[in-house]
């Protein structure tokens, strides 16, 4: 009997193999600023109260508990990172809360995704229900926010999605200053570029969800859950450097802090598992 044999098998192999090449080609590489190992994170899992974690923040001088809303029930928990210790105190009704920060180590300050600003005394968490809160209401211009950052008197406002924006461009920072007799306003703005910023062929269209600034370097980082991405600017909103995540361990960053040494906390809503906060030891050559 004759006997045919078939191309098939070498002809597969080889469309394999150029497939494999092509892949390896275009496959992101995942990096880490100095100073970090990104593939080694410690990690924390978080309770269902926090599944939908969407902002984290230390008190100055206290390493050792981190401050924590999610964005559905106006609730401010206090996360013991010793024995996982939670304690949650009521502030404000069901929202979009985004993001936290303490102006002058004192005063604890919730942004609402559409512009709001809830303050309170920092000394009244822990308790049940915090009674004396002000809201500044849509004090930003109109626009989508989720990034919050307190310098001591001072806090900036990042938007992820404003209308004046063009986030293949640039993105919005907005400073905010409480003064006695006026209450809290917007003193300045500033344009962060992210143009230039590609993945493979693509330009990026960046929509931040959470920044903050390195106590070791002074240098503001900005995560985008959308896109996988961290960006570093120096002081001066100068880029500096971009970084692919990992989207394996990065599912959906909303909340980022540093500590004191210069340790990175980023946290991750649950989706459909569960939270986590993620750290990222600062270590020196």
């Amino acid at each position: 009997m004759k006997k045919y044999h078939s191309s098939f098998p070498s002809a597969f192999i080889g469309l394999v193999f150029v497939a494999f090449l092509l892949n390896c080609n275009t496959a992101k590489t995942f990096t880490s600023p100095a100073g970090y190992d990104f593939s080694k994170p410690e990690k924390l899992n978080m309770e269902n109260a926090l599944k939908e974690i969407s902002g984290i923040c230390f008190l100055k001088g206290n390493d050792e508990i981190l401050f924590a809303i999610e964005d559905e029930t106006g609730k401010l928990y206090q996360y013991q990172l010793a024995d996982g210790k939670l304690t949650i105190s009521k502030f404000g009704k069901k929202g979009d809360y985004e993001d936290l920060a303490i102006l002058n180590n004192q005063t604890a300050s919730v942004l609402s995704s559409e512009g709001s600003v809830f303050m309170f005394a920092a000394s009244e968490a822990g308790k049940e229900k915090i009674d004396s809160v002000q809201e500044y209401k849509n004090i930003l211009p109109a626009g989508e926010y989720e990034g919050l950052f307190a310098a001591d008197s001072t806090l900036y406002a990042l938007c992820k999605d404003c209308p004046q924006d063009k986030p293949s461009k640039e993105v919005s920072v907005f400073a905010l200053k409480q003064s006695f007799g006026s209450g809290l306003s917007v003193i300045n703005s500033y344009k962060v570029t992210v143009s230039g910023i590609q993945v493979g062929e693509e330009k990026i269209k960046f929509h931040p969800s959470a920044f903050a600034k390195s106590p070791v370097t002074n240098d503001w980082f900005i995560v985008s859950s959308t896109n996988k991405m961290l960006l570093q600017f120096d002081e001066q909103w100068k880029l500096k450097a971009h970084y692919n995540l990992d989207p394996s361990l990065f599912k959906q960053p909303e909340g980022m802090a540093f500590n004191s040494k210069g340790d990175l906390y980023v946290s991750n809503e649950g989706g459909a598992g569960a939270a986590n906060i993620l750290i990222f030891r600062y270590f020196t050559k």
